[in-house]
């Protein structure tokens, strides 16, 4: 089983470095636990070069396999559960950083809904954290910031928000926008892994092929200290529009959020599950009453 999940950590990822940071190990055990993997199924899994890792015909086989067996063993704590339950269960939805008061009231509405069924509580985590927990059985449900592109787990959008750039006040005073050529001498800030969510990723590749080039990599630190380089003035960052959004609390004095005008990038959020555990599985008449509760998606 632990050969497996190290496969599709390895398969998903295409990169042995990310998917030892995701299983919380380090490359060279798990390059050779892969390499263990292959003589034992006497089939070479991955094709490795310098620059990059892909799956051979053989790889590509397992990975739909893979991931059934291991949906398997994971439904077995749930349907268990599901035979023994008391009346009245806790269960946990996760939450990740930065969640709009909007969608917070929403999740109240689903825990009030269900509050004969069970006790529903919060489980805070990064949106990647969430996702694994979900898809490994430790959570029943989590809010995820898109794209999350399990197949095993099914989401629901729950919530849309524009996006805007944290800028460095003093060199925009007066504006209520910003184009992208205004940005061209100053780096997008890329946050740590910790705190990143997948839509950073793809937002970091789009502003490239957009002709952002410059960027800042920080380490060990959280939004306070992004907001601290952008008020410094070399760089820029992301952030929700809505002065809603509980983001705006990492503002410093000499930084502002600004709207785009030739860019219209959002954040999606969606309520994950995993599907077995819905068809016919425990989480029935909770996804249920999920579905009526995040019927119309909030967009801000």
């Amino acid at each position: 089983m632990f050969h497996l999940r190290y496969f599709i950590a390895v398969a998903e990822e295409l990169n042995f470095s990310a998917a030892a940071r995701r299983l919380h190990m380090a490359t060279s055990p798990l390059s050779q636990r892969i390499r263990d993997l292959e003589r034992e199924l006497d089939h070479r899994l991955f094709e490795r070069d310098t620059r990059r890792v892909t799956l051979t015909p053989a790889g590509e086989a397992l990975l739909p396999i893979a991931r059934d067996v291991l949906e398997q063993i994971n439904s077995i704590p749930w349907r268990l559960r599901e035979v023994s339950r008391p009346g009245r269960i806790t269960m946990f939805v996760g939450i990740p950083p930065g969640v709009h008061p909007r969608l917070s009231g929403l999740v109240d509405t689903l825990a009030e809904r269900v509050s004969k069924r069970c006790e529903l509580l919060r489980w805070p985590g990064s949106s990647r954290a969430l996702v694994i927990g979900v898809r490994e059985d430790r959570l029943p449900l989590a809010l995820a910031r898109l794209p999350v592109s399990d197949p095993a787990l099914d989401q629901l959008p729950v919530m849309s928000e524009r996006l805007a750039a944290v800028v460095p006040a003093d060199q925009f005073a007066g504006r209520d926008s910003v184009a992208l050529a205004d940005l061209a001498d100053l780096s997008l800030i890329v946050a740590p892994k910790e705190i990143s969510a997948a839509y950073v990723d793809q937002l970091d590749r789009e502003m490239f092929e957009l002709g952002i080039k410059k960027r800042i990599k920080l380490t060990d630190t959280g939004y306070a200290g992004i907001a601290q380089i952008v008020s410094s003035g070399m760089a820029f960052y992301f952030s929700i529009l809505d002065p809603d959004s509980p983001m705006h609390r990492y503002a410093m004095e000499n930084t502002k959020v600004l709207p785009f005008t030739d860019f219209e990038p959002r954040l999606e959020t969606v309520l994950i599950w995993r599907r077995d555990r819905a068809c016919g599985g425990d989480l029935d008449e909770l996804i249920e009453a999920a579905r009526e509760v995040f019927a119309d998606p909030v967009h801000v």
